[in-house]
């Protein structure tokens, strides 16, 4: 009996505190740990309260935006890890002895400049073997910390492919051969890094890559990276515990796309490494896997050594909802930002994506780049400083203009179109650049 009473004391209290806590501290509005912005209380309407989405909200918003929201998460992670508990959605595949890839990479210098079409692409065959296991939110977790890789799985639901294809076309029939246009398809790291036995947690990117070349004008140009990244496998192209390619991949990526526009190809030796040690990026957040905490990485970004730039932003001001409601002044600023805190350490292109980017060089190319891209993009235009007089950066969720005004404005001369293979085939950037057409 005196033990049931102690027991009924001790969860009483630790109910009253759960209630303290929750209804009398701060609320959390930003998570570190999933990288984003936390719901905010909503807006009245009448309207809202009538169809009963106002008191719905403020229930997504309470359980969004508890106190202490990292702190409890982490714990959980934490204990879920200590008793090996498993989810019904985790599989683990069992690995062969080694770890191989089915490229050999070779040297820089004996790369050649592309020519010509690209449509033809050869298809690039992951060997590698290792322990991974399914995890929250369609995450592959590839071994173990402290050199866990988690992988988003590539799943090709709305096959808006052929979407992008027609947009794609459409701009080359807007600007013809008055302006170069380039289309670069960028794959994610699961095509690289998903190991065999897990294959089938994942669509493979390859058939849709070379259906779309096929689709697009033989006027656009093709920067193909599906296997320019499958030869460089071995070195850190692909960060381990973000969603993003690493900025090495990216430089290999613009050194492709300045081989076929026939500009200045950038060599590594002409930037300055700049190393953030400890990062953990987004996927720590997505897959809820301790493993990947534990598993933090070196962010190395490169910065132009003889180049001289000025940046100038645009910045898009934002409602809570991250709805535009109009935009500031031009400003100078620097491109490469000082972010606090290495779990922002992707941020340190640009500083964000709600804002239109224009860099002025001394290069002596009189040619004009504008980059209509995803966050994957943020990485590529810092190596092309010394291969354009200017290089403008939109990004298709914050871009508010038309963008034949826009071209015509600015003398851009080459249009990349640089966006990964998920966003390509939501139809969500597709759906973008052709308002950019229309407004």
């Amino acid at each position: 009996m005196r033990g049931n009473r102690i027991l009924v004391a001790f969860v009483t209290v630790m109910m009253t505190a759960f209630v303290a806590v929750f209804c009398t501290l701060p609320r959390s509005v930003y998570s570190e740990l999933e990288k984003r912005e936390l719901l905010r209380f909503p807006k009245f309407s009448w309207q809202s309260l009538r169809d009963g989405s106002f008191t719905q909200n403020i229930s997504n918003w309470f359980s969004d935006s508890e106190p202490f929201r990292d702190v409890f998460m982490r714990g959980s992670m934490e204990l879920k890890s200590l008793m090996a508990f498993k989810t019904k959605s985790e599989v683990t595949f069992h690995a062969a002895q080694e770890e191989t890839a089915a490229i050999v990479e070779p040297e820089i210098g004996q790369e050649k400049p592309s020519v010509g079409d690209q449509r033809s692409i050869e298809e690039f065959h992951n060997n590698v073997n290792a322990n991974a296991k399914m995890d929250n939110a369609g995450v592959i977790v590839v071994g173990s910390a402290p050199n866990a890789r988690a992988l988003m799985a590539f799943k090709n639901k709305n096959k808006r492919e052929k979407d992008f294809a027609k947009v794609v076309n459409s701009y080359q029939q807007t600007f013809g051969p008055e302006v170069n246009l380039y289309c670069m398809i960028i794959p994610t790291a699961v095509e690289y890094y998903c190991p065999v036995n897990a294959r089938s947690c994942a669509d493979p990117e390859f058939p849709v890559i070379t259906e779309l070349y096929e689709q697009i004008d033989s006027a656009v140009h093709i920067v193909d990276l599906y296997m320019v990244l499958g030869k460089h496998i071995d070195e850190d192209i692909y960060l381990r515990t973000d969603h993003h390619w690493a900025p090495l991949g990216a430089y290999y990526a613009a050194r492709q796309f300045a081989m076929v526009a026939g500009v200045k190809v950038p060599e590594l030796e002409d930037f300055v490494p700049d190393t953030m040690a400890g990062y953990v990026g987004s996927m720590y957040g997505f897959s809820k896997d301790v493993n990947v905490k534990k598993s933090p990485e070196d962010f190395v970004y490169y910065i132009p050594r003889n180049v001289d730039y000025t940046t100038v932003y645009t910045k898009y001001k934002l409602d809570q909802d991250y709805q535009i409601i109009g935009e500031e002044k031009p400003h100078q600023g620097d491109f490469f930002v000082k972010v606090s805190g290495t779990s922002s350490a992707y941020c340190t292109f640009m500083g964000s994506d709600s804002r239109i980017t224009q860099v002025k060089t001394d290069s002596d190319c009189p040619r004009r780049l504008l980059v209509m891209k995803d966050s994957f993009g943020n990485a590529i235009p810092g190596y092309l400083f010394g291969s354009f007089e200017e290089v403008h950066v939109i990004d298709f969720r914050y871009f508010t203009k038309n963008i034949k005004t826009y071209v015509k404005e600015y003398g851009i001369t080459d249009i990349l179109m640089a966006n990964n293979i998920s966003h390509v085939c939501s139809g969500a950037i597709g759906a973008a650049y052709k308002r950019f057409l229309e407004k």
